[in-house]
């Protein structure tokens, strides 16, 4: 079920978090997959990469800017280059800054909107050709409860990002759907990461721990959470399932946030 055999993937943010763990699940499905990874971020794709080859599946690993669309370009060309696709493209790469908006100035505001919003862009830009030319292809995005269903106090740029994330979704789903294309953004909630562990600009490990008995399902999610809700939306059988923001929080944000 959801097999991903013969498909080709790129995952952006993947040395870590959700990404480490799409990378993982993707290539226990049967995916090839491309891992894109940001060295100053300080994560072992090593690991990843490791864990892909362990699961048996294949691996191709480039230092990838989400800023830069050169970086973009070159590590679609790769893909396509080595494994002749690709079939799913996975933005996760992301960054939390916190700051208050009045002290928000241009160059914070636009470093976090060109990580998560059009680094996403860049991507989706980079490999439609090829996958209208394939009449098939899987996009998916990270977006975020905060910005889609709740606030996120001190971080403006992340939350305005994340909603952004959304509208591009939609559209793509629309203007793609006749090509085989299916577009999708997922929510998480607070998920078990290294960025949701950051103490300076997201929660920290007290609070990623204050918000588990919050959760209806009494915990905070794991990355392979949502790495099998990507592994869904890059099947076969999510074909008819597109421009949808999927929320994955355990019920939090339905059952209040106090």
């Amino acid at each position: 079920m959801f097999e991903l055999n013969d498909r080709v993937a790129l995952i952006t943010g993947a040395a870590s978090g959700i990404g480490a763990a799409t990378a993982r699940v993707f290539a226990e499905a049967g995916a090839t997959v491309a891992l894109a990874w940001y060295p100053p971020d300080g994560h072992d794709v090593e690991l990843v990469r490791s864990a892909v080859l362990g699961a048996g599946g294949r691996c191709l690993v480039v230092e990838v800017d989400v800023r830069s669309t050169s970086d973009v370009e070159t590590i679609v060309a790769r893909t396509v280059a080595e494994y002749g696709r690709l079939d799913i493209v996975v933005a996760n790469a992301g960054i939390a800054r916190k700051v208050e908006l009045e002290d928000l100035d241009d160059d914070a505001w636009n470093l976090v909107l060109d990580v998560d919003l059009n680094g996403a862009w860049r991507c989706f830009r980079a490999a439609l050709p090829h996958m209208r030319k394939a009449g098939y292809g899987r996009l998916i995005c990270t977006s975020s409860i905060a910005g889609t269903v709740q606030a996120w106090p001190q971080h403006p740029h992340y939350a305005a990002a994340k909603a952004g994330l959304v509208g591009l979704m939609q559209t793509l789903a629309v203007e793609y759907g006749p090509d085989g294309i299916t577009a999708n953004a997922v929510a998480p909630g607070v998920i078990d990461t290294p960025q949701a562990n950051d103490p300076v600009n997201s929660l920290g490990p007290d609070g990623v721990r204050a918000v588990a008995p919050k959760v209806p399902a009494r915990r905070v999610g794991t990355p392979e959470d949502i790495a099998y809700l990507f592994q869904y939306l890059a099947s076969e059988q999510a074909s008819y399932v597109s421009g949808q923001l999927i929320v994955a929080d355990g019920a939090r944000y339905l059952s209040g946030l106090d």
